[in-house]
């Protein structure tokens, strides 16, 4: 074809490409470019089991503020957390990587003998990626991936934080930790007066009221209860109604039930002032939890094995719900697999922003939005490094690839390897009976540790060592 006439062709194929985009644009006719990017609340409890909602099974508790928000959107009951424990899990959802690899292989704690992680300098969190983008990021609730600068909210890509930087409360009314108040609105610090779950409660309340002042500024707001977190301290008369409610029930289940419903009020009030100030149609909103339940302290992790700490399902397998009014689907349920880090490139989609290279986690929000989706991985690795006479400083960790898991729950004892299809309580131990599997997931576990060895997970001259 001669010159002229394939110029002449490319600058009208252009001209048609160009016309149509426009013509979409003031016809409305392209959600993904006439959409404004949602508003994004991620709702992240602490050691809730994953039969410890009466939408996951429960009987002896009553949680209608949670149950309504998973029934209005899509509920997962294969979501994993990265970690039995707290800070790890919390590293990973922010940064989208494993959380060894931003230095936060366990937890994160006051005194350094005992601290066992430290988020890496280098490691971008979604509230950075998302204020970049012109959202306003804040965080209210518990942080615990530091303590002191530079790995504090405000300085880790939150505009706003109001809340507890440590690893738990020793009193959910006075908000101590060791006898030091981490407390802070902003790098403020502060010692206000109730129970943490109703500031925080009222603090969000706040947050949103000022949000829909500003609606022309989306925002990303992490709200990170540290109920159920031990000590359980319901209020009293909380604790009296479920006593009154539940014949039989034990002092211990009681009190853990009733800080559940306490929590769960909490919410519905998070839930209702979305409402009251309209931003419910234009907010992403995820609900889940950090681990599993304590059993130590009564909690429900249905008919799942073990519990908080334990890489067994009971301690990994965690609730999960995701609503966005408009796309997804209300009452839809989800058995596709997916971790807390996840979630990372999945809220970056969803706001229509470009999703960083170099990140462990993949987006599901496919699945979320109805569509057919391909496994995010061929394997899903989980660890946890702990200190104490229990796990002298090294790992438990656990792979699954398909139906098959393989773990160590104890530096100290052997691998097992399970068929989760054909045996989802983990009764049977197969690493006799399916060597070829054993030895595949052994061969990854090593590849995957020698993995997360580049990155360092104790602050610079954090531990002095002994003569």
């Amino acid at each position: 074809m001669p010159f002229h006439l394939t110029n002449r062709l490319s600058k009208s194929l252009l001209y048609c490409v160009l016309t149509s985009c426009l013509l979409l644009v003031v016809t409305g006719n392209s959600p993904s470019v006439m959409a404004a990017p949602p508003n994004v609340l991620v709702i992240l409890v602490d050691d809730l089991g994953y039969g410890d909602l009466s939408s996951y099974g429960a009987t002896d508790l009553q949680t209608p503020a949670i149950d309504r928000l998973i029934q209005s959107g899509m509920k997962f009951v294969n979501f994993y957390a990265n970690c039995p424990v707290c800070s790890p899990t919390r590293a990973a959802l922010l940064t989208g990587r494993y959380q060894d690899r931003v230095g936060v292989p366990g937890v994160i704690r006051t005194h350094p003998e005992n601290s066992w992680g430290y988020l890496a300098p280098d490691a971008v969190t979604i509230a950075s990626v998302l204020k970049q983008s012109g959202y306003h990021t804040g965080i209210i609730g518990k942080w615990h991936l530091g303590l002191e600068s530079p790995n504090i909210p405000n300085e880790r890509g939150f505009d706003f934080f109001h809340g507890f930087l440590g690893d738990m409360m020793d009193d959910y009314y006075h908000h101590r930790r060791h006898d030091v108040n981490y407390m802070r609105k902003n790098l403020e610090v502060i010692d206000p007066e109730g129970h943490a779950t109703d500031l925080f409660t009222d603090w969000t309340c706040d947050y949103l009221n000022e949000k829909a002042r500003k609606p022309e500024q989306p925002f990303f707001l992490y709200l990170a209860y540290n109920a159920p977190h031990t000590p359980i301290q319901p209020p009293a008369d909380w604790l009296d109604k479920v006593q009154k409610r539940e014949p039989g029930i034990t002092e211990q289940r009681a009190k853990l039930v009733a800080l559940i419903e306490h929590l769960d009020s909490g919410i519905g009030k998070v839930l209702n002032c979305l409402e009251k100030t309209g931003l419910d149609q234009s907010t992403l909103v995820v609900f889940s939890s950090d681990n599993g339940g304590q059993i130590e302290v009564g909690a429900n992790n249905g008919p799942l094995r073990d519990g908080k700490q334990s890489v067994y399902e009971g301690g990994l397998k965690v609730p999960c719900g995701v609503v966005w009014p408009g796309k997804i689907q209300p009452g839809s349920s989800s058995e596709f697999r997916a971790m807390s880090m996840d979630l990372f490139p999945t809220v970056l989609e969803a706001a229509q922003i470009p999703v960083p290279e170099g990140l462990d986690s993949r987006s599901f929000l496919p699945t979320l939005l109805g569509e057919q989706q391909v496994e995010l991985r061929k394997h899903m690795f989980f660890s946890r490094r702990e200190g104490g006479t229990r796990y002298q400083g090294l790992t438990i960790q656990a792979v699954i690839r398909g139906e098959w898991k393989l773990l160590q729950n104890s530096p100290f004892a052997p691998l097992e390897l399970y068929n989760l299809a054909e045996d989802p309580l983990e009764t049977t131990d197969r690493t006799k009976t399916a060597p070829r599997i054993y030895q595949e997931l052994s061969a990854a576990f090593r590849r995957q540790l020698q993995y997360y060895g580049e990155v360092p997970w104790q602050a610079p001259d954090a531990v002095v060592p002994l003569d």
